[in-house]
């Protein structure tokens, strides 16, 4: 018999996007609906996804916590009818705070709870329902902060990403115009508008270039109208569903460190510098980006050294391609037996397991 699963997410672009690769892997054998509050509606095809909002509180205002946990609970309510008369049968969270009120109503209702967590850290919301799911997606066993007596509960899966960036598996040719690419995270990053464009402008005059930047919304005609004003072929967006055709004219990407971008890079053999957002909870995206860094697939710089060092960084691997070409090896190896078939697998035996 088909299963009803209710997938639940929110928020950023690094809980919405793996949320909808569950959906691409399931759909086929299940009925699914994606449960998002109002700030992940723009991460959704909503062509194709069926969906439902959820818009959760945050409860890290004292003085609106009453209020809050009043919303949650009502929230809670309307979650227990939604699983009921959807007739839900499992529930997987992409972890974070939105999900509260549908794992919740999931607990009352005894369904069975998946969770999901592609950091090097346990988030919190995953380590709270941990006791209480059925089992947690992870890409490795070394997660910190990992209660010791549940690690029976984890699933080691590949890296999430959506089955055409499979297709895009760079090659070792580089493009005329070498070209960068510069990823902010769903939230963009200003460190990158500010701290980065005049270092790019410099090397432009003697290495030909190309930039393919995310920004913020309101940055993008400003920041194109730079470069194009000092001869730099670009293209500056905010957020791209096609962000694979970003990725496929990339020859190295500068970008923070959330897990699903730094996965759809791995994915596609291109070569990165991670700058960790430093009040990212639990420097989880430090250790996103060291994972990467152990295996000499990537480079790292500090956010506090990044204007200091980006320009001599960018000089180095730019004029002694062996390191590069090294990392794009190594990136290689890495995903030698990452294929979506292989993933698809795995999620399916476990999510129909009785």
């Amino acid at each position: 018999m088909k299963k009803n699963i209710l997938i639940t997410t929110g928020g950023s672009g690094g809980h919405v996007i793996p949320a909808t690769i569950f959906y691409e892997h399931l759909l086929k054998k299940t009925s699914i609906i994606i449960s998002t509050d109002k700030r992940g509606l723009k991460y959704l095809d909503k062509t194709t996804s069926q969906f439902e909002i959820i818009d959760t509180p945050k409860l890290n205002n004292i003085f609106l916590l009453p209020l809050n946990v009043l919303i949650i609970l009502f929230l809670t309510i309307k979650s227990f009818f939604l699983l009921k008369n959807k007739k839900i049968n499992k529930i997987i969270s992409t972890g974070g705070y939105m999900s509260l009120p549908i794992i919740l109503a999931a607990k009352l209702s005894k369904l069975k709870i998946y969770l999901f967590e592609p950091n090097q850290v346990l988030g919190r919301a995953n380590k709270f329902f941990l006791k209480s799911c059925e089992k947690i997606f992870c890409y490795t066993d070394h997660i910190k902060n990992f209660p010791h007596d549940l690690k029976n509960k984890m699933i080691i899966i590949n890296p999430l990403v959506r089955e055409d960036i499979y297709k895009i598996k760079n090659s070792f040719t580089i493009n005329d115009k070498f070209t960068f690419l510069i990823v902010g995270g769903s939230q963009g990053a200003s460190i990158f508008d500010i701290n980065l464009k005049n270092s790019i402008v410099n090397i432009s005059k003697k290495i030909p270039i190309k930039i393919i930047q995310q920004t913020y919304e309101k940055n993008i005609s400003s920041l194109s109208n730079f470069y194009s004003k000092n001869n730099i072929e670009n293209k500056i967006f905010s957020f791209d569903l096609n962000f694979i055709d970003n990725i496929q004219q990339a020859d190295l990407c500068i970008t923070r460190a959330g897990a699903s971008t730094l996965a759809e890079l791995s994915v596609t053999n291109t070569p990165f510098i991670a700058v960790p957002l430093p009040s990212s909870k639990d420097n989880h995206q430090i250790e996103n980006a060291n994972f990467y860094k152990n295996n000499d697939c990537c480079w790292i710089i500090e956010q506090k050294n990044f204007e200091d060092e980006i320009e001599d960084f960018l000089r180095s691997i730019l004029t002694n391609k062996k390191d590069y070409l090294k990392k794009k090896e190594n990136l290689k190896k890495l995903n030698y037996q990452n294929t979506w078939i292989n993933v698809n697998q795995k999620i399916l035996k476990i999510i129909n397991e009785n």
